[in-house]
């Protein structure tokens, strides 16, 4: 019917918007609710006379991802010198001895390091792999390589690959194949990464000059 076919496609052209907003929606309202809880905290400590201020702060909505953007935006131009670079190292010490906390913050400064530097490999290339059976074929997205002791082990040359599940692909699995099993696909990680989460019904567009 073609009233069917025509709600469909309003909540095909709607529904990424509206999740979208959302998620902005309730990053924001997060963001906002911790600095109230920043702001609350302040006030027991400062005067009354301070009060008025803190309401006026607290009644502007976003504020708190504004602080956030800055927060970011200014660390980030205090570590790009020689004097921000020395107090990181210090606070990373820090932090790296402490029972317990070091070994959770070790290992994501690790991983957001690999994930974000600009030189690294991680995520930077798409693949096509065999899995969870030879004959199944799945898109991973490549992570690096075998870390030493592991690819004296192996013997040859392997990669690490990250297989996503779908529709969410912050889950997944982590391998380690042989390179000759392996496709290097010419599509985007945003274009791969789309085709997972809509479980294969956004295909990527066939690259220049293909067929």
């Amino acid at each position: 019917m073609p009233i069917k076919k025509y709600l469909l496609t309003g909540l095909l052209v709607w529904l990424p918007l509206a999740i979208t907003v959302w998620v902005m929606l309730w990053l924001i309202g997060m963001l906002d609710a911790i600095f109230g809880g920043v702001l609350s905290g302040m006030e027991a400590v400062l005067p009354g006379a301070a009060s008025p201020v803190m309401e006026q702060l607290r009644s502007i909505h976003g504020l708190g991802v504004i602080l956030v953007f800055s927060a970011l935006l200014m660390t980030g131009a205090l570590v790009s010198n020689v004097a921000g670079r020395w107090w990181f190292r210090q606070w990373d010490r820090l932090f790296a001895n402490i029972p317990i906390f070091k070994s959770i913050y070790t290992s994501v400064r690790k991983v957001s390091n690999t994930l974000f530097s600009s030189d690294g490999n991680a995520f930077r290339k798409a693949m096509l792999v065999q899995y969870p059976r030879a004959g199944c074929w799945t898109i991973a997205f490549q992570t690096g390589t075998p870390g030493v002791e592991v690819a004296q082990h192996l013997g040859g040359d392997f990669v690490s690959v990250y297989v996503p599940t779908t529709p969410n692909p912050t889950s997944g699995f982590f391998l380690m194949l042989a390179r000759s099993e392996v496709v290097e696909l010419e599509m985007s990680v945003d274009e791969a990464l789309t085709y997972v989460i809509s479980m294969g019904t956004v295909a990527p567009l066939p690259p220049a000059g293909g067929k």
